[in-house]
């Protein structure tokens, strides 16, 4: 089984030695995602987890679709929360972009610190449909 990266220009690049996402077979490994511009990297909605978590889809939507995915083909989702007292606003934000489509799988953590000392990061799994 053949395993390749995955990049777009319409998330950020990686922060680190990882890929964007991974596609496996028929699956894609997207991971974490946080609240960068994906054309100038700086961080998007300091303090605001709102904005911080409309970003972070966006960058998702653009990494799935990269890989030959989408919203609708992905299996299982992970939010990590600086605050689980964020939990609402992120899960209405969330629950918009997942509209219409059957919603994945998902867990929803609490974490002590995330990169750049953001207020979300979200990372998927999903199944891929094209040949993207």
């Amino acid at each position: 089984m053949t395993r390749e990266a995955v990049h777009t220009d319409e998330a950020p690049a990686a922060i680190g030695p990882y890929s964007q996402a991974v596609r496996l077979g028929s699956l894609l490994f997207c991971s974490g995602q946080i609240a960068l511009h994906p054309k100038t990297g700086a961080l998007v909605g300091e303090g605001d987890v709102e904005a911080q978590t409309e970003r972070v889809m966006e960058n998702l939507v653009a990494v799935l679709r990269a890989g030959g995915a989408s919203l609708e083909t992905t299996a299982k989702i992970t939010i990590f929360l600086k605050s689980m007292d964020d939990f609402g606003k992120v899960n209405a934000i969330y629950a918009r972009w997942f509209d219409g489509v059957v919603p994945p799988a998902r867990a929803c953590v609490e974490v002590a610190r995330l990169p750049k000392d953001v207020l979300v990061e979200i990372d998927a799994v999903a199944g891929v449909t094209t040949g993207s």
